[in-house]
């Protein structure tokens, strides 16, 4: 779990300094809360308290951290990280009996509360001093001139216009940031498979799955094309999800072929919602939906 948390850390590097002090605060917020649900259980359920350092609290929010918008208010953070460990992990009996991601269940649950704030970035290399920063996450208004959105969201919602007429320097710029986040945690999660601390066949599954829808249904550039391959593999969380996400042993299916399954039921979801659904990034919701579709996989695997 700890080479986990380190494995995590360029990636958390790479967007504090693009998106600033923010990245920073939601990490240190999340971790915080996390740690303190995770006591106040542990004590009610008089439980050792020394599996507070067994890092899953901690991977815990900092995965749900790196995936929020940095300028999100302190309050909504510590909102997602304690749905996080009180719901999604503690309510199905703690570590090793969830049955879905604690990180993702923290953010659905964000994100369908708060959809414009867990919609709004920053653009990245912003000059927003640390004032600014601190004045927003406790609350105060965002101003539209520092607000922005993720490629995928600008992307989706770009009405009648072709690829040619909406890829200007600017939406260039904002992807290009995005592709170099997806290539910093594609390379952190090449690094856990080395190590044998994650399986492969999940992550391959999504991104193939991923790629050859997105090949399928890529036009050419028209108003209705839905991204290229390249696009869709390299923006929002992909990456993120693919190999620290999707490769949690107690949410996934425990044998190969249920994994093969498993991370291709969440490269279908996430190409789906992405181009049809409400919202611009559909990770959490296919995470979700394939986590609570793994005891059946597992149990037809095992009983065929």
């Amino acid at each position: 779990m700890h080479q986990f948390i380190l494995a995590l850390l360029p990636g958390a590097a790479v967007m504090l300094y693009l998106f600033g002090a923010g990245v920073l605060i939601n990490i240190i917020i999340a971790i915080l809360t996390a740690l303190l649900c995770e006591y106040i259980v542990l004590k009610v359920r008089a439980l050792a308290s020394q599996t507070l350092l067994d890092g899953s609290a901690v991977a815990t929010a900092l995965l749900l951290a790196l995936a929020l918008p940095p300028l999100l208010p302190v309050w909504m953070v510590m909102i997602g990280s304690a749905f996080a460990i009180l719901l999604a992990k503690h309510a199905y009996g703690g570590l090793g009996h969830n049955l879905f991601n604690p990180a993702m269940v923290g953010f659905a649950v964000l994100i369908i509360s708060f959809p414009m704030a867990m919609s709004t970035w920053t653009p990245p290399n912003s000059d927003m001093n640390l004032a600014q920063v601190l004045e927003i996450k406790a609350g105060a208004t965002l101003p539209d001139a520092i607000s922005g959105a993720t490629p995928l969201d600008e992307f989706k919602f770009r009405s009648a216009l072709t690829n040619d007429e909406y890829w200007d320097d600017d939406k260039t710029a904002n992807w290009h940031t995005w592709l170099f986040i997806n290539a910093i945690f594609l390379i952190s999660g090449l690094y856990l498979l080395f190590r044998g601390i994650c399986k492969w066949h999940a992550p391959v599954a999504m991104l193939s799955v991923l790629a050859f829808l997105s090949l399928i249904f890529y036009d050419g550039g028209s108003s209705a094309g839905l991204g290229s391959p390249l696009f869709q593999l390299f923006s929002g969380a992909t990456m993120l999800g693919a190999f620290f996400i999707l490769t949690d042993p107690v949410t996934s299916p425990d044998s190969i072929r249920g994994q093969f399954i498993f991370g291709a039921g969440v490269g279908i979801l996430i190409f789906t919602i992405r181009s049809v659904g409400a919202y611009p990034e559909g990770l959490a919701f296919a995470v979700l939906f394939m986590n609570g579709a793994t005891p059946l996989i597992n149990y037809l695997e095992f009983h065929r």
